[in-house]
């Protein structure tokens, strides 16, 4: 569902539309915003306005604001900020702490900073499907920041989606055939996908192995390159909260993922112990495609977008909310940075 996120900074105080449901009444507290979303997901919005020329000032001072809305809602965007690669930087560090590097990789990025990201590279016409970010991992970001440096065309929004009410939303008995966890596979080969050197930021096979003990991954080095596995939760429990939120990316691993001719292609060629990634119930028995449709409804029925507009800087409590990336047209650039 696309919506509608106040534009006026006047109007703060006030419940923009389209809103239903729980969401009744204005934000309080040091910082005045408006809640945009719908019955399942909100996210405060703070309209800066086109005269602010403290912006740094400003976040700086309603810190402490900023993430009373993310614990409470899961999601804030700050609009109207000046295309500044600086300025993102420090307001990430204000916000978040210090900026954590992309480890343990899935998905294809280009770094511009050493702490700032392009979004995931896909291809425009494919969407991302929703996911908390590592939720793959046994670490993960506390706190995502997105900020548009170019809006699409067209499309191209980063719907969100409340965790907990995605858990909610997904019926008792899928809840419960993934309640053991997920198991992740990959499998690294030259000119396939990520390679080991770009997921696990290291040239030394060494480096990998000792990773991969740590951090409970088997693994095997193949004559085409790298296989691993590992066992993940499929929900955790929200610190902040207290509730259960749905957290993996068993939908994003999982081959049907995939378009239908590329799935079907990999599979011909290379075999399904050779996929670039794979997802399997805890005991490493199938997925069933039905099981998947599920999640994706709960998904589908929870989410919001909002579209672009350059000088936006969404921050999401990753814990708290999923996030995907619809197809889009023209030009696009969503820088990200990560924190604890």
């Amino acid at each position: 569902m696309t919506g509608v996120v106040p534009t006026d900074p006047g109007r703060l105080g006030q419940v923009a539309g389209p809103v239903t449901g729980p969401v009744t009444g204005p934000v309080t507290g040091p910082v005045t915003g408006q809640v945009a979303g719908n019955d399942h997901t909100t996210i405060v919005v703070y309209g800066l306005g086109p005269d602010m020329t403290d912006h740094l000032d400003w976040v700086t001072a309603h810190r402490d604001g900023l993430r009373a809305g993310l614990a409470e809602h899961g999601a804030v965007l700050i609009r109207d900020l000046p295309a500044d690669l600086d300025l993102f930087d420090r307001i990430v560090r204000v916000v978040g702490g210090e900026p954590l590097r992309y480890t343990e990789r899935s998905t294809p990025r280009t770094s511009v900073t050493e702490s700032i990201y392009t979004s995931t590279e896909y291809p425009a016409d494919q969407p991302l499907p929703m996911h908390n970010e590592n939720s793959y991992s046994d670490t993960w970001p506390g706190h995502l920041f997105f900020f548009c440096d170019t809006a699409a065309a067209t499309g191209g929004a980063t719907p969100i989606a409340n965790s907990r009410a995605v858990f909610r939303a997904i019926p008792e008995g899928v809840r419960e055939r993934f309640a053991a966890g997920v198991v992740y596979a990959r499998a690294f080969r030259e000119g396939l996908g990520l390679s080991w050197q770009e997921s696990f930021q290291t040239d030394d096979p060494a480096e990998v192995e000792d990773y991969c003990a740590r951090h409970g991954i088997a693994y095997e080095w193949t004559e085409e390159g790298l296989r691993t596995r590992h066992h993940r939760p499929a929900h955790q429990t929200e610190p902040l909260t207290g509730e259960q939120v749905w957290f993996n990316q068993a939908n994003l691993f999982h081959v049907t993922s995939l378009d239908e001719e590329v799935r079907e292609a990999l599979l011909m060629l290379y075999g399904e112990a050779d996929l670039p990634r794979n997802a399997y119930l805890a005991d490493g028995s199938s997925i069933a495609p039905a099981d998947l449709a599920a999640v994706k409804a709960a998904y589908d029925e929870t989410s919001y977008a909002f579209p672009w507009r350059e000088g936006d800087l969404m921050i999401i409590n990753n814990m708290l909310c999923a996030h995907g990336r619809e197809p889009y047209t023209g030009a696009r650039r969503i820088l990200v940075a990560m924190t604890a």
